[in-house]
């Protein structure tokens, strides 16, 4: 299989439509689903500090990740707590890097904004390689029991300190669309 380079550069707003299809085509029905969460979050990135960039190739969008605020309820106060998600990437191009040098990025970013973790739900087979762990075993609280403890996870930053435990209350649209931890 021949898979051609990419870049990674910062989502568009003219980058939507392709953004969308891509989510169909990596997440099947549940892209429908997907893309009405990223709706939702896309403009709260400015203002929260949160990231979306794009994996192209040859004029095409054939990955995507978005990180955005939710919160972290500590014994202290209120702290901003990235989450990444989604992270999708074509069919065609899966197993190639690009969702690898996506979540580098995604990370890469947090770090340089000063925040002190980024947190997902996910396949700890897949996220440990870029620093990823079980959040539960940090005092991470997860924000919802049907998401399983393994999928739970963190990568700590620089900005991180050991006070910074809690309960993680996601963002409403993940809420709103029912797309926290797993269903039946």
């Amino acid at each position: 299989m021949r898979v051609d380079p990419f870049i990674i550069r910062t989502e568009q707003p003219h980058d939507a439509e392709a953004v969308a299809r891509l989510h169909i085509a990596a997440f099947g029905d549940h892209g429908r689903t997907v893309n009405a969460i990223v709706d939702d979050l896309r403009p709260t990135i400015a203002d929260l500090g949160g990231s979306s960039f794009v994996a192209e190739a040859d004029g095409e969008v054939v990955g995507h990740v978005l990180v955005t605020a939710s919160l972290l309820d500590t014994a202290a106060r209120l702290v901003p707590a990235p989450v990444l998600s989604p992270l999708a990437v074509a069919p065609a191009r899966q197993g190639a890097g690009v969702g690898g040098a996506l979540v580098r990025r995604a990370l890469e970013a947090a770090s340089a904004s000063g925040s002190p973790f980024v947190l997902l739900e996910g396949d700890p087979r897949y996220y440990s390689r870029f620093g990823f762990r079980p959040a539960g075993e940090l005092g991470f609280r997860k924000p919802s029991l049907r998401i399983p403890d393994a999928a739970f996870q963190v990568a700590l930053l620089p900005a991180y300190e050991p006070w910074m435990t809690g309960t993680v209350v996601y963002a409403w649209s993940f809420w709103a669309h029912d797309a926290v931890g797993l269903r039946a």
